[in-house]
Parts: structure tokens; sequence; C-alpha cells
């Protein structure tokens, strides 16, 4: 976890179960996008930092010839192990439970490693460090998020929106103001400065690209509930004995709010950071954008259409859903 503070293995407890359902997907194309940023030849590595239930390694897993997940939580590393099994991939993906600033020596180099978001409940300078060293010369590390400026409305779709902002208020009345974090809260939220950690540790860049979202998409009440649940700061361990109450209240919420039973959404466009081991494998023929500043701390706050989903630029008040 952020250095300073031990690992809480509650910090994700029960929300592996609702993760696939409950979270929204990364924009299409995002794989196409990093093929042509990366252009692997299909025998390279990639490892996966805080991989959760395997939605990146399993999206990119056609570009590598040998996959490595690693993540904490045991339920996360249990959904990974089903959903390889369950795409055909489970010969080429290896699924590791332990910290990132724990990894094994015997996991071998990588010619790129991704992160969906972990990266700032991990002791950053060590796991920078860590991940460099792991990386072959030239190799790339790729923070993958949801872009976080955009507006996401549902104009011109058929079923009302989510209502985000009356979900936090309900978390909030049941979890108090200030954001948990497994047996802990986060007053100030997670850590900004991304960047200088990243340039310390020996990286150069980033590149950003941003794959388009905007396609519509129908959610239902039970998967509002699953994507709640998803979340740290609202998983469901949190609510203890008042959990039945609250998912109570939360579908009498939905229900006012889209008697139908189906809610409208857009699928979040994708924000990619792409950072090089070493100058030689700066910018080669992907295509490449104007470089991004730092991405930093994350904490309660509102936006047009519900929370981002990760570390957001530190002038944005986005709470991380991870």
């Amino acid at each position: 976890m952020v250095a300073g503070r031990e690992w809480d293995e509650t910090l994700f407890a029960g929300t592996a179960a609702y993760y696939r359902r409950g979270r929204l997907p990364y924009a299409p194309g995002l794989a196409d996008v990093l093929a042509d940023v990366l252009e692997p030849d299909g025998q390279g590595r990639l490892v996966d930092v805080g991989c959760g239930p395997g939605t990146i390694a399993l999206a990119l897993a056609h570009l590598f010839a040998e996959v490595v997940g690693v993540d904490p939580d045991r339920g996360m590393i249990e959904e990974a192990r089903r959903g390889a099994a369950g795409s055909g991939m489970t010969g080429k993906m290896r699924w590791v439970r332990c910290r990132a600033e724990d990894m094994p020596p015997d996991l071998g180099t990588f010619t790129v490693a991704t992160f969906g978001q972990p990266f700032h409940w991990m002791d950053r300078g060590l796991v920078a460090g860590t991940i460099n060293g792991l990386l072959r010369p030239g190799g790339a590390l790729v923070h993958v998020s949801d872009e976080k400026t955009e507006s996401r409305d549902v104009d011109g779709l058929p079923h009302p929106a989510v209502p985000c902002n009356a979900i936090e208020e309900l978390i909030k009345h049941y979890l108090g103001p200030v954001r948990r974090a497994g047996q802990g809260r986060l007053p100030k939220g997670t850590p900004a400065g991304e960047a200088s950690v990243l340039t310390r540790a020996g990286f150069a860049g980033p590149q950003r690209h941003v794959v388009p979202g905007g396609q519509p998409l129908e959610r239902t009440h039970d998967d509002v509930v699953a994507w709640v649940h998803s979340m740290s700061f609202s998983a469901p361990h949190l609510f203890g004995a008042r959990r039945g109450d609250f998912e109570g209240d939360l579908r009498r919420l939905l229900e006012r709010a889209a008697p139908s039973g189906v809610f409208s959404e857009r699928v979040p466009s994708t924000e990619v950071f792409v950072w090089w081991r070493d100058p030689l494998g700066a910018p080669r023929s992907g295509r490449q954008v104007r470089p991004a500043s730092a991405t930093g701390g994350a904490h309660w706050g509102r936006r047009p259409n519900c929370w981002a989903r990760s570390t957001v630029p530190s002038r944005s008040r986005v709470p991380s859903l991870r």
C-alpha cells in the first residue's frame, strides 16, 4: 500500500464477485491502440500489476506469448482464473497472488507492464523501481484509466441516467462523509505526483493516448448494485450488519430513478499513459499525442456522470474506484 501504511487485506474484500458485472468496460479499440503504440511481435511477455479479475490482462493476451497477472486479493485471482478458463487463455496466463511490493524475482523479465489504476494504493517508489528492473531495455509501463475530463450525458438515449450523486449521498449516509478504504479512511484521498515518481524511477515520458468511448450501454438495477459493491469505498463488508438495509435503500432509490429497471450510460473514453524504461524505447511509430501532465490523488467529489474509475489529475475532485 502507500508508503508508511501497512497493507490492509480488507481493502477489496468481497468486491471481486461484483467486479466483472459492475464495472464499466474500457473503450473498444484499447487493444488496437496499444498494439499500434507498443508494436508487440507476439513473442513478448506482459505483467499486469494489480490485475484484479484480469480485465486488462485478458484483453491484451493475444498480443503476447505469456501474461502474468499479480494481485494481493484472493478473490480477484480466483475471478481472473475463471475468466482465463472461459476465454480459452489458460495456457498462456499465470496468476500470482502477492503484493506488487513483494513480486518474486523468478517472474523473469517483461516487455510491457500494465497498471489498470491500482498504482495509488502501492508504495509507488518501490513498485516503480521494481518494474523498472523487470522490464527489458526499451520496455514500457502502461497506465490505463477512464478519461477524466469528458462529460458522458445520456441525451438521446432511451433510459434515464444512473443517479450517481444520490447513490454517493446514500453511501455517505451509511459510511460517513470521509471516504472509506478497508479498515481505514482517506480524508485527503490518495497520493498525487505519479509522474515525478516514475521519472525518478528512470522512466521517460509519458505519451498520452485517448481511445474514444461514448457507445451506449444499458444497465439494470442489478448491474448498478454490482457496480457499487465493486468499489473499495463501498465494498460489502464495510456495511456490516446494515448491509441489507443499505441494499434495500439503494434498490428503492434505483426503482424511483428508473421504474422500468433499466438505465442508459455511455462507455467512458479510455486514457492511456505510456512510460518507457529508457530513451531507447521513446516514441516509435505509434499515434503520438501531446505529453501528459502528472496524474495524482483521488477523493470524494462530483462529476456530470458518475465516478471516475481510478487515479485522476490532482485538480479534479473525483473519487477513485480502485
